[in-house]
C-alpha cells in the first residue's frame, strides 16, 4: 500500500506491527505523501542507504533491533533525514535517549493523529540555514569568530533542525535568550510566536493561569476565557528563562505538560493538546538545585535533553573589538549621535577586561562613555573599567576624578543588593521584596550593576 510520485515528500514508516505500520501509513497517505514501510531496523537501514527519503518514522522496540539504532545509523551517515520514534507509553526515558542521539521529536503510544499529523509537517518544513560560516556569525546577532562562538553557533543550527527540549546555560548577560531566539529563528518554527517568560517574575499564586490560561468563572474576576502562555506559543517556541525559580508545584504541573504535550486550562474539566517546544535558561545551576531539593530530578531530564552552553565575554576574549564596535553603532544609532572612534588603548583595555556582567556590562560601559567622551574618540579613561570592576580606592578618589559619588552609591548600592540575594538564595523576587524595589527595578538595577 505505497504511493509512489516524485512530487510528494517520501516517509518512511519502520514498525514490525503490521497494525500500527498500516494506522501511520494510511495516515500520511491522507496527508498527499508519498509512504514507503520497513518491518525491521535492518531494512530500514538498507532503505535508508538507498537515498530518496525525507523523514523516517520509527518505532522504539523491534524484533532485530530498536529505534535508536536507526537514529544512530542516520547521524553517522551524514544523511539530511529528520527521524522521530514512536515510544510506548510510560518509556519517555527511551524518547530522551532518542532526542539525545539526534531523534527530531517523538510520540508516545497511543498515537494520536493529530499529534502525527503536526510533527510530519514540522519535520518536511524544515529548511536549512541558506547562510553558514563565518559570514552567518557576523551578520546573526551574535558578533564573532572565536572559537567558543563557533563551537555554539554550530549547537544552535544543529538545534534547530530538532525539537527536542533544549537547556541554555552561561552567566548572565551571556546571551541566553538571543541563542533561544535564534534557535527558533532558524527553525521549522519560525513562523510561529517566540514567547520568553521569566519565571522569577510571576507570582505564585498566578503561575497556573499565567502558563495554562483560564476558563470563565474559574475564579471570582475571571469573566472571560484567557489563553496562557502555552496557547499563545502555540505551533512556536515557548522560553522558560530563570526556570530554577519556578515552585515545586509548578514543576509538577509543567512536567505533565511536557509529557503529554496536553494542557488544561483553570477550571477547565479536559485538557487540549498544544504543539510547543519547550527552551529553558537559569543562570543558577540547575543540577545543584535537584540536589539541594529545590528542583524535581524528572523535570530537569526531560528539560535538560540538550544542554547549550553560552560562552562568557572573556572566553572570547578576540571577539571583543569587534562586539564593542556592534554595540557602540547601535547605541549611537539609537540616540541620533556621531558614532567616536575606539581607541587601540580603549581596545586594549576592554579586551584585558572580565566582564563579570558579559554584554549587558559590555553595553553599559559603553553607553557611560558616550556620555563621558569628548565626542571624537572613546579613551580608556571614558571606560572607566576600574570603577565597572568596584575598585575599593574608588570613595576616596580625588575631586578630579569623574562621577566619585555614583561610583561610591553604585557600591553600597552593589553590596546591598549582594546581601539580599545571598539572603534569598538568590532568589531575586524576595529580594526585591527586602530591598523594598519591585522585580523589574531590581533585574534593572543587577543588569547596570553587572551583578551575575
Amino acid at each position: 500500500m505505497s504511493k509512489r510520485s516524485n512530487k510528494s515528500p517520501r516517509v518512511l514508516v519502520v514498525d514490525d506491527e503490521p497494525d500500527l505500520r498500516e494506522l501511520v501509513e494510511l495516515t500520511l497517505l491522507r496527508m498527499g505523501l508519498d509512504v514507503e514501510t520497513a518491518d525491521g531496523v535492518a531494512a530500514a537501514k538498507a532503505r535508508l542507504d538507498a537515498g530518496g527519503i525525507d523523514l523516517c518514522l520509527t518505532d522504539m522496540r523491534m524484533g532485530d533491533g530498536n529505534g535508536l539504532d536507526i537514529v544512530r545509523h542516520i547521524q553517522s551517515s551524514g544523511a539530511d533525514v529528520p527521524v522521530a520514534v514512536i515510544t510506548a507509553y510510560g518509556s519517555l526515558d527511551n524518547a530522551v535517549e532518542a532526542l539525545k542521539a539526534g531523534a527530531f521529536d517523538y510520540l508516545a503510544k497511543p498515537v494520536s493523529l493529530e499529534q502525527l499529523r503536526t510533527l510530519v509537517r514540522a519535520a518536511l518544513e524544515v529548511e536549512k540555514p541558506p547562510i553558514k560560516g563565518a559570514q552567518a556569525r557576523s551578520s546573526g546577532p551574535f558578533i564573532g569568530d572565536s572559537a567558543a562562538l563557533r563551537e555554539a553557533l554550530t549547537l544552535i543550527e544543529k538545534l534547530a533542525r530538532s525539537q527536542a527540549p533544549v537547556y541554555v546555560t552561561g552567566e548572565s548577560g551571556s546571551g541566553k535568550e538571543r541563542a533561544a531566539r535564534l534557535i527558533h529563528n532558524q527553525s521549522s518554527r519560525a513562523a510561529a510566536p517566540f514567547v520568553p517568560v521569566n519565571c522569577g517574575a510571576i507570582p505564585e499564586n498566578l503561575m497556573e493561569s499565567e502558563f495554562f490560561g483560564t476558563k470563565k468563572g474559574a475564579f471570582t474576576g475571571a469573566d472571560a476565557e484567557r489563553d496562557g502562555f502555552f496557547q499563545a506559543a502555540e505551533g512556536g517556541t515557548l522560553f522558560l528563562d530563570e526556570v530554577a525559580d519556578l515552585p515545586l508545584a509548578m514543576q509538577v504541573k509543567l512536567l505533565r505538560v511536557i509529557q503529554e504535550k496536553q494542557v488544561r486550562k483553570l477550571g477547565d474539566t479536559r485538557e487540549t493538546p498544544v504543539d510547543v517546544r519547550i527552551i529553558c535558561a537559569t543562570h543558577q545551576d540547575l543540577g545543584r538545585c535537584v540536589e539541594e531539593g529545590r528542583f524535581r530530578q524528572d523535570l530537569y531530564y526531560r528539560l535538560n535533553v540538550i544542554e547549550l552552553h553560552m560562552p562568557a565575554l572573556r572566553e572570547m576574549r578576540d571577539d571583543i573589538p569587534a562586539i564593542a564596535l556592534g554595540l557602540l553603532a547601535r547605541l549611537c544609532s539609537h540616540n541620533g549621535m556621531v558614532e567616536p572612534a575606539l581607541t587601540a588603548e580603549a581596545r586594549a583595555a576592554l579586551v584585558a577586561y572580565d566582564f563579570p556582567g558579559n554584554v549587558r556590562e559590555l553595553e553599559n560601559i559603553l553607553e557611560r562613555a558616550l556620555a563621558l567622551c569628548d565626542g571624537q574618540s572613546i579613551t580608556p579613561e571614558d571606560l572607566q573599567l576600574k570603577r565597572a570592576a568596584g575598585d575599593e580606592a574608588l570613595p576616596g578618589a580625588a575631586i578630579g576624578d569623574k562621577a566619585p559619588l555614583q561610583d561610591y552609591l553604585d557600591r553600597v548600592e552593589r553590596e546591598a543588593i549582594i546581601e539580599a540575594l545571598d539572603k534569598t538564595r538568590f532568589n531575586r523576587t524576595q529580594a526585591a521584596k527586602i530591598l523594598g524595589v519591585t522585580f523589574r527595578s531590581l533585574r534593572y538595577r543587577m543588569e547596570r550593576l553587572g551583578i551575575q
